[in-house]
């Protein structure tokens, strides 16, 4: 292991002004995403899309990485030297038996040569995602555990391999529950997780952690404003990230762009933090020009007008300068 390479790239990613694009969709998830303009999920169709958005003229003043799915590592998309290639790196969350409504994920089997091929192919970075749930009576200890436990095998083995593992436990804002909850279930999530990196000695400064921020559920009838959003995550990270970890970026989860905007904007107004506070977002970048695009070549510039608009307006939030 080269941590004085892995502590360089993670830096990078995380450098002040900008972020990650989260560009990792599985198939069946961007088949779903281009149902919403009636386009069919074809490779040709995926690939333009991608294409679209990586050769978006100026998106590497804000972008500094982006994760892609193993198909479009692939394909090889030409991008912006300056914009750093990452790669998912699990393949998704399953049931996990004797816990109703509680998922492990899985993709450990092979993962050493998957790794391997992948930094072959031009990645630097990759990515693993954990999915807690939250409801009554979850997340179980057991199954907060487990996942922990596959996360800090996935970074020991990408940092064996030369790649800086981002680690994303996702405690899911779907529901109806208070930010206290989500705070609690957050912050004991968070705790297991870099214990467990502890145990499997990961190198804290060539990693970087990927989380939601702290939140009411979206169903909830009380939603909590961005000031007490950015108080409640910066309270848990304060108790359960090491100060060693260079960077956290957040996730959208399931918010509106304009949401996940203005919520990074107000954790960035807090002050200075021990972390990079950064985004790794997905729909929250690319919805609104996917809306536009819809397939159409003559909507591709109009498209990449409103992509452009919107990352400037996330790496500016990302600064807190909203």
């Amino acid at each position: 292991m080269n941590q004085n390479k892995l502590a360089k790239a993670a830096k990078y990613l995380c450098q002040p002004g900008k972020g990650i694009l989260a560009a990792d969709e599985s198939s069946g998830t961007i088949e779903k995403r281009f149902k919403t303009i009636n386009l069919a999920s074809t490779e040709t169709n995926r690939r333009n899309w991608r294409k679209l958005l990586l050769t978006t003229p100026g998106i590497s003043k804000f972008i500094s990485g982006v994760i892609f799915y193993d198909e479009t590592l692939r394909q090889k998309i030409k991008r912006d030297s300056k914009i750093i290639a990452g790669i998912k790196a699990d393949t998704g969350a399953k049931p996990l038996a004797a816990f109703p409504g509680e998922t492990v994920t899985e993709g450990l089997d092979g993962l050493h040569e998957r790794l391997a091929e992948y930094g072959s192919l031009g990645a630097q970075f990759t990515k693993w995602r954990a999915v807690i749930n939250l409801g009554k009576g979850l997340p179980t200890d057991e199954a907060i555990e487990v996942n922990a436990h596959v996360l800090a095998r996935f970074a020991a083995l990408s940092q064996e391999v030369g790649l800086v593992p981002i680690v994303e436990p996702e405690i899911l804002m779907e529901g109806s529950h208070t930010i206290q909850a989500h705070a609690a279930a957050s912050k004991k999530t968070l705790l297991s997780v870099f214990l467990k990196l502890k145990q499997f000695r990961v190198y804290l400064p060539g990693m970087l952690l990927k989380t939601n921020m702290v939140a009411s559920g979206l169903a909830a009838k009380r939603q909590a404003k961005p000031k007490e959003i950015a108080r409640a995550t910066l309270a848990v990270f304060k108790t359960a990230v090491p100060k060693t970890v260079p960077g956290i970026v957040f996730l959208s989860g399931g918010l509106s762009p304009e949401a996940a905007t203005i919520n990074l904007n107000a954790i960035n107004r807090f002050g200075s933090q021990p972390w990079q506070l950064s985004f790794s977002y997905g729909r929250a970048l690319q919805g609104e020009a996917l809306a536009i695009w819809h397939g159409q070549n003559q909507n591709k510039a109009a498209a990449q007008a409103v992509f452009f608009k919107r990352v400037k307006s996330v790496a500016l939030a990302r600064q807190g300068r909203l």
